[in-house]
């Protein structure tokens, strides 16, 4: 599975499980860290503690497991890494605070992942 596979299989789990305003960021020609980020809101810590959680099991299934995790049991901004994808799960406090979408955005590479 190729990176930007990978994104959007984690944000169509987000999506299954109700994350609001889901966003897949190219940052590949910005940095080298990763090559997409996707970006979610839960509606509460209990939401994003459960989106993270699933999304790492389902990607588990299908033999992807995150290299780190961060913050997930906080609630308010989870990070899991997969080397090329990064996805954060903020809630909506944390993610109008840190508006990574808006950091990271050249014009062109954010897609506003919708079904």
């Amino acid at each position: 599975m190729e990176s930007y596979e990978l994104a959007r299989a984690a944000a169509k789990i987000l999506s299954d499980k109700k994350a609001q305003d889901i966003v897949i960021v190219n940052v590949g020609d910005q940095t080298v860290v990763c090559s997409y980020f996707v970006i979610a809101s839960g509606r509460s810590t209990t939401q994003v503690r459960a989106l993270c959680d699933n999304v790492e099991e389902e990607l588990k299934k299908k033999e992807f497991t995150p290299v780190r995790t961060e913050g997930v049991r906080e609630g308010r901004w989870g990070v899991l890494d997969y080397g090329d994808v990064v996805v954060h799960v903020f809630n909506e406090e944390s993610r109008l605070f840190y508006y990574l979408e808006r950091l990271w955005d050249s014009g062109k590479n954010v897609e506003h992942f919708e079904e």
